[in-house]
């Protein structure tokens, strides 16, 4: 299975509860964190609502 390298580029500051939880839960806390994440559809699912504060790499 491939990987993704997901890093937070905006801050979460003002966003949603849910957002803020989706981006807990693939483990990013701090701007230009970056992480490596397993390509499943629940990743990406993830990735699709908060694409805005997001960059993936492939």
């Amino acid at each position: 299975m491939s990987e993704l390298k997901v890093t937070l580029v905006k801050s979460a500051i003002g966003q949603s509860e849910k957002m803020k939880g989706r981006l807990l839960g693939m483990g990013l806390t701090k701007r230009e964190k970056t992480v490596v994440l397993k390509d499943t559809p629940e990743i990406r699912g993830m990735i699709a609502k908060v694409a805005h504060l997001v960059r993936v790499e492939e």
